[in-house]
């Protein structure tokens, strides 16, 4: 322990002041040493180590003051010599204590410089923490600060040398006093000087760092031009932020039931409308890309801005590979106008907003990496021309993006108005009572500094002391001088203009970290990545816990099946479909003529039969049979038979196509495609045209098929018999049974069966019973009767009892008189079997007149040739359009989401589609978010 005087204490208060001012200043040991053994005779009692210097010598010279300035009288009846010693004495005291004051100038001047120092080492732990940005700046740059020298810094501060020439000589304290008096205020000044010095030094040292920032950011510029180009030759992967973003997308559309999107980290900027948002949301981005208004609201939906490092300073949507160039005024002026859009087109018809979110990449170099999504801003009254409920969708909004406890929410407040009038405060106090994640802003504050009559009052704000809520941080920005054509360029040099010359921060109502949207975007993107890191991990156990259930799941029920999602079995269904249709191609030439001439005989067989055979047979004339046959042929094929035949040939393709699918099926195919297949065929159908032109060559075909009569030998004669008598026995059948139904059952039939007639078919059979008696009676009789031939048979069913309709007379013979007619015409068919050589030698013979032969032998000629075209179309274009066809619905199935949802269902198909959901963003996308 030192004693107070002492030599020691001397050398300690010498060695402090020395230490503390950090100047090159001793005081001479001999000259302060009787000094402080005089203090120390006058003080004796005070024995406390704890007391600086410079109070002891205070309290000496507040207890000096009190003493007399006068020598005191003599007392009466002492000497003269009593009386001189005395006032010697008192002469030497008064200068003793005269020159104890040195003592007391220099306690002041170690005050002075500590708190110098003091102040120094204030504005020292005011600059921001710069350690965790090590990966921003190059290495040089730190070699460059490792050069820096405080000491010379402080060395640079002015000599007390030159302070202590300043201090009067103090042998003449006595004769000067107020000179002291007027020394000791100016070192006042002199440690206003000092604060002002260490203000511009640390700007000045700012301002170098800035610089060296910028140079960095050039480099890295380069740097990533040169991988972009693929100088260095290695593969440039995608960033960690765009991953993240991607994630964020992905989990956006994920099943609503697991609520996973809403637990990952982004940058909710939320604020009063015209508040300043989207200006301090382009100043972290670095380019004005949304759109301006003038006290209207612009921001009509959430719009999530995904920030990178690039080479290029570009924009692009999520949606879109168009790249805005953002250093080009025409770009930022289209991409402006495309989110405008966007938010117009995404609002419903009688809304003013909407939830719908815009996704927006930023790329460029030196820009912070995070996630940001700017809502629509708060409004107080909803005003003409918007929803009634527009002020509560918005807080909706708000608060679904705010209630994420992972998401930090930027609290943008307008320093320009009161604030009372803030609303967005009171919201986010709500969601985020505590203040853990909210990062507050204050905007405006050159206006604000300006309108303010109390400028504490934003120091009130910026420290949390006036409004009811709290906050991470707190920061004072200037995005502007309120001009929608200011570059982001010019703002930021008034922004660090005003900061400079700003009283706020001279004044220390500001702190140097707390202004700029600089600092605003290092803050906000290290809370961005710290809150990524806590949450991520929580996130991805989630992930696997349900994933877990899900593969459960699908071993138990199906364990032999891959896990196939929608996008992937549509893919295998595609592939089968489309081997369907490439098989149509393998079908053989005889099994399409096959298919085709059966298939075009029995759509036409019962025209021709009744509108051209039979009448032209009935007329029991060779001549009129072949001009009626000539003619009604003529008709048929410029007017029914080519639709006819394209028709057949259509359908024929369609049933050829199904029967290959429904063959694929049965090889162990999956019927969860059934659905599917049938909506790709019958579409394919729908859009596929037969091509017209093959109509008009198919009639010309057609009609010279049907002109040639001559059978050039005894095969092609017998074909044609038998052809006509496949054909009219077939007839003959269906009339059998047509004269079967009206009749009833026959005698055999009610006796085994126990069936009986019904009163129609007992009038039906007896008039069948009289007409057939009417034919055995005329053998050539025509094919109508005669009215009077009505009436007698109708009479003879009167005289039985029977009441009889004329019509349905009429309409029994018709039967009657048509299985009589194909009954002979079976008969003459025998007899032409033999009459070619007649035929062929033209002899007149009107038992062996075979006209009929020659229409069935240029009908089934017909048939073939016909057969034979649409084969020839229908392998060489109409398969190859058919596929083609095919290939268009499906890929236009495949972009069409709705759709392959409506056709590929069931539960394996949603499991599967879960399982993929939660294994995309952790597995098969190698995203690993481990900052």
């Amino acid at each position: 322990m030192l004693r107070v005087g002492s030599k020691a204490a001397c050398m300690a208060c010498r060695n402090l002041v020395s230490t503390n001012m950090g100047l090159r200043f001793r005081i001479p040991l001999q000259k302060l040493h009787p000094l402080s053994r005089a203090i120390h005779h006058r003080y004796s009692g005070n024995t406390n180590p704890q007391r600086p210097p410079h109070r002891t010598a205070a309290r000496y010279f507040t207890s000096m003051s009190r003493l007399p300035m006068r020598p005191p009288k003599p007392s009466p009846g002492s000497g003269g010599r009593n009386y001189q010693q005395q006032r010697n004495f008192w002469v030497a005291r008064l200068a003793a204590r005269l020159l104890k004051l040195r003592y007391i100038l220099l306690g002041t001047a170690v005050g002075g410089g500590y708190t110098a120092k003091k102040t120094y080492e204030e504005w020292k732990d005011m600059l921001p923490d710069f350690s965790e940005y090590n990966w921003v700046i190059p290495d040089f740059v730190w070699e460059l600060s490792e050069h820096i020298d405080l000491d010379k810094l402080a060395k640079a501060l002015p000599e007390m040398e030159e302070i202590a020439k300043l201090l009067p000589d103090f042998d003449k304290i006595g004769e000067n006093f107020t000179f002291l008096k007027s020394l000791l205020s100016s070192d006042k000044e002199k440690v206003d000087q000092l604060q002002e010095e260490l203000l511009r030094t640390q700007l000045k040292y700012q301002r170098m760092l800035e610089r060296l920032e910028k140079e960095n950011k050039e480099l890295r510029k380069v740097v990533l031009q040169k991988d972009d180009k693929g100088i260095h030759q290695r593969k440039v992967k995608k960033s960690l932020i765009d991953m993240y973003s991607e994630v964020l997308d992905i989990l956006s559309d994920y099943d609503a039931n697991y609520n996973t999107q809403d637990h990952l980290p982004r940058v909710v900027v939320v604020g009063d409308q015209s508040a300043g948002k989207t200006s301090v949301l382009e100043m972290i981005a670095q380019a004005r890309i949304f759109p301006r208004g003038s006290g209207e609201m612009m921001t009509r939906s959430p719009v999530k801005v995904t920030l990178s490092e690039g080479p290029h300073h570009v924009a692009i949507f999520k949606d879109s590979g168009r790249e805005f160039d953002l250093t080009k005024e025409e770009d930022l002026a289209a991409l402006r106008h495309e989110i405008e859009l966007r938010m117009r087109k995404s609002v419903k018809e009688g809304q003013t907003v909407s939830s719908e979110t815009i996704s927006l990449s930023v790329k460029g170099p030196g820009i912070q990496r995070m996630v940001l999504v700017d809502l629509p801003g708060v409004i107080s009254t909803v005003t003409t021309g918007m929803a009634t409920d527009t002020k509560e969708t918005i807080f909706s909004i708000s608060k679904a993006y705010m209630q994420n406890p992972n998401a930090i929410i930027l609290c943008i407040q307008d320093g320009s108005v009161d604030a009372e009038r803030s609303i967005v405060t009171d919201l986010v106090s709500q969601m985020d009572p505590q203040g853990r994640r909210t990062i507050f802003v204050l905007t405006k504050v050159d206006l604000a500094e300006k309108n303010l009559t109390s400028p504490s009052r934003i120091q009130q704000i910026v420290e949390g002391r006036l409004f009811p809520m709290k906050a991470l941080g707190y920061f004072a920005v200037v995005t502007g001088k309120g001009s929608s054509g200011e570059s982001i360029d010019s703002i930021k040099e008034y922004e660090e203009d005003f900061f400079q010359n700003s009283r706020l921060l001279r004044d220390g109502m500001l702190k140097a970290h707390q202004v700029t949207t600089k600092n605003l975007s290092l803050a906000v993107s290290d809370c961005f990545w710290k809150m990524v890191r806590e949450s991520v991990e929580q996130q991805a156990d989630v992930f696997k816990a349900s994933r877990f259930n899900l593969e459960t799941e699908w071993k138990n029920n199906y364990p032999r099946l891959r896990e196939l999602d929608r996008n992937e079995l549509f893919e295998k269904a595609k592939n089968e479909i489309l081997d369907e249709v490439i098989s149509l191609s393998q079908v053989t030439p005889q099994h399409w003529e096959a298919i085709l001439q059966k298939k075009l005989w029995e759509r036409v067989s019962t025209h021709v039969i009744e509108n051209i055979y039979l009448p032209a047979a009935q007329t029991m004339d060779s001549g009129t049979f072949n001009t009626t046959v000539d003619i009604k042929l003529k008709q048929w094929t410029d007017k029914q038979l080519p639709h006819k035949a394209l028709e057949v040939a259509w359908e024929t393709l369609q049933e050829e196509f199904a029967r290959f699918m429904a063959e694929y099926k049965g090889k162990d195919q999956d019927d969860i495609f059934d659905k599917l297949k049938e909506a790709v065929k019958d579409e394919s159908i729908k859009r596929h045209k037969w091509n017209e032109r093959a109509m008009d060559s198919l009639r010309v075909i057609q009609h010279n098929a049907l002109e040639d009569r001559s059978i050039t030998d005894k095969p092609q004669w017998d074909a044609a018999i038998q052809f006509m008598e496949e054909t009219l026995q077939t007839r003959l059948k269906d009339n059998e049974s047509v004269i079967k139904d009206m009749v009833g059952p026959d005698w055999k039939q009610r006796w085994l069966n126990w069936k009986n007639r019904t009163p129609d078919q007992h009038v039906r059979n007896e008039t069948k019973n009289e007409l057939d008696r009417l034919l055995k009676l005329h053998d050539n009789h025509t094919a109508y009767l005669a009215n009077d031939e009505v009436t007698t048979v109708r009479k003879n069913l009167e005289g039985r009892g029977v009441e009889v309709d004329p019509v349905l007379i009429k309409d029994t013979w018709h039967q009657l008189y048509r299985r009589h007619f194909l009954q002979k015409a079976l008969s003459h068919c025998n007899l032409c079997k033999r009459g070619f050589y007649y035929y062929q030698r033209h002899f007149v013979d009107s038992e062996l007149e075979c006209n009929d032969v020659v229409l069935f032998w240029r009908i089934q000629r017909m048939l073939v040739i016909t057969a034979n075209t649409l084969r020839q179309q229908l392998t060489n274009t109409e398969v190859r359009r058919l596929e083609k066809n095919v290939k268009e619905v499906l890929d236009d199935f495949g972009e069409d989401l709705e759709k392959k949802t409506q056709l590929i269902t069931g539960r394996r198909v949603q499991l599967a589609e879960d399982l993929s959901k939660t294994q995309k963003p952790w597995k098969n996308r190698n995203v690993h978010l481990k900052v």
